[in-house]
Order: structure tokens, then sequence, then C-alpha cells
């Protein structure tokens, strides 16, 4: 079968593709064979070695996956062969078919197509997780999204109006402000054009901002946690910026505010039974036309490298998919 394999850390144009041996399903797991994979910022980290998890070479980008169950063990109640499925698990799947545990994978309705469904997983699970779990976002406050035009930002500015925050997306150029306003923003700051801090003191007004969704730290990081009213809560996603900020713990204190963090891929790991749950609830709105599951470009597998040069580049809205 045909994959895309990093085998030593480096650039997106180190990848190789190749013909490696079909799988087989182990104890627990079940057969997928790919119909597309999705893309997120990570894998560029992944490849590069700059990412937490450093999986054994040789190894495949894209963590997530649509398509249809080939084969079972047969101790897996949970799918059947024919099933039509998505599913995440890390890494690994740029290529033609994967074994998975049975317990990450989601049955797909039939009006969701595998090139939408692959790309749920990260940015509508981590998302529904920060904002639901993490975040305890109610309806009537006010949510920061950075990085809003993003995967996980637009997921954000998505889900965050759905339920009933007034929405404030931060990206860095009009051309993403409008996409995030087309999906449901309230409000827009350039930050790339204007001063983060000024621009949230203003819009947060005398309250001041109740919950930040940032997925881009650097910079934008201490100016956002400022912006927080009395017991506002910052939510720590990632670090798309290339930078950990450093904040000053007195402006917690100041706000009785909390800095929260949103390891997602590990609360999956330890609630597999909590994530299908709030899995299922993605896939019913994205069936039912609530949630965009906006595909930015679909590139063919061979691909795949100038793919993630487009995210490395800050060129995507939404999702970048793979087509298998």
């Amino acid at each position: 079968m045909r994959a895309i394999l990093c085998t030593h850390f480096g650039g997106p144009d180190e990848l190789e593709v190749t013909d490696i041996a079909e799988p087989h399903a182990a104890a627990g797991e079940a057969v997928v064979r790919v119909k597309a994979a999705a893309l997120n910022f990570f894998d560029t980290l992944i490849i590069a070695g700059k990412y937490q998890h450093k999986p054994p070479f040789p190894f495949s980008p894209a963590g997530e996956f649509a398509g249809v169950v080939e084969s079972i063990d047969p101790g897996v109640t949970e799918v059947s062969p024919g099933d039509r499925v998505m599913g995440y698990m890390g890494w690994g799947a740029a290529r033609d078919y994967v074994a998975v545990n049975a317990q990450q994978i989601v049955k797909l309705p039939d009006q969701l197509d595998f090139e939408h469904a692959a790309g749920l997983t990260v940015i509508y699970g981590t998302t529904l997780y920060a904002l639901r779990e993490r975040g305890t976002l109610k309806a009537g406050e006010t949510l920061v999204v950075l990085g809003a035009s993003g995967g996980t930002g637009l997921a954000a500015v998505e889900l965050g109006k759905m339920m009933g925050a007034r929405i404030i997306a931060c990206a860095s150029s009009e051309e993403k402000l409008v996409f995030a306003r087309a999906h449901g923003a309230d409000e827009t700051v350039n930050y790339a054009a204007t001063d983060l801090r000024d621009a949230l003191k203003k819009l947060g007004g005398e309250r001041g901002i109740d919950v930040v969704y940032d997925p881009v730290g650097g910079r934008y990081a201490e100016p956002a946690v400022r912006s927080l009213g009395w017991e506002g809560r910052y939510l720590v996603i990632g670090f798309a910026a290339g930078e950990i900020p450093k904040l000053p713990l007195n402006l917690v204190l100041l706000k009785s505010c909390d800095i929260r963090g949103v390891l997602w891929g590990t609360w999956t790991r330890r609630e597999p039974l909590a994530q299908r749950a709030v899995m299922a609830d993605v896939v019913r709105w994205c069936a039912e036309g609530k949630l965009s599951a906006h595909v930015h470009a679909v590139y063919p597998l061979a691909e795949t490298a100038t793919a993630l040069k487009a995210i490395a580049d800050r060129q995507v809205m939404g999702k970048i998919v793979l087509r298998l």
C-alpha cells in the first residue's frame, strides 16, 4: 500500500512516498481503508522533531482520517466491516490503510462525505473539550479567539456561537477576519495592524473578557490575559507562533482569573468514552449543518509536502485534507 513516510526529522520535502505492507487488526483494532486524511499545524512540528511527542521512525504524518472499515479483530463490537467511520490516531494516517483501536473511531452518517469528516476530530474535538469542559463557557459571556481563521480558531468561533457567547475573532489580516465573520464572529481585531490589548480593552468594556481561546501563544498571550475580567479563563491550546510565552503571575492574582491547559490528546486517552460522546455531538451538528467543517483545499496523497508547506506558511483558513 502507499504511504508517506518520515524517516528522519526535517522539512516537508524530505518526506518519502513509498509502498509498505498492509496492516492487520490486532486485539481491539479495526483496519480502515483511508479515503481522506487531514493535516494540522502540529504535523509540521512532528516531522521536524519539534513536537512534544516524537514517534519512532519511520512514521506517517496526519493524525485524522475518514474511510471504510476493512476488517476487525473478532473481539471488536463497536464497528463492522463496511462501516463508514472517522477517527484520530495522533499520527500515521497518510497511507492507504490504518490499524487503529476501535474505541478511537466513530461511525459517520451518510450526510457527511469523507473529506469533510476527516478534519473534524482534532479541531472540533479539541475545541468542544476546551470550551465546554475546561472553559465552562456560558451563554452571554464574551469569548476571544486568537488565530480565528485557522482550524481550531474557526471551530472556536462556530462552537462558541452555538453556545451563546459573544465572539471576538482575532487574526493577522482583513481577509481572515472577513472569513471569521462569515462563520459567526460578532467583532474582529486585526492584531497585525492594531494593538491587541487596547482593542480588547475597548471591546471588553468594564466587565472585561470572560474566556480567551489561544492556539497562538507568543507575544499575543500577555495582552490577552490582561484583557480578562474578574474570574476570567485563559485557555492554553497551543503555540502556533512558535514561542512559549512567560506570563507575570500577578495578573492572575489581581483578576482572580485562571490559566487552564487544554491537553486534548491526553484527555482522549484517559477518557475515551467521554471523547466518543464529544465526537458524537460534533458529528451530529455537522450532519445538521450547524458546523461548517470548512475545507480550505484538498491535495492528492503524493502532494503531502506541498500541503504541509501551505500550513506552515499560514496560508490556510480551515482545514487541509489529503485525498486517497
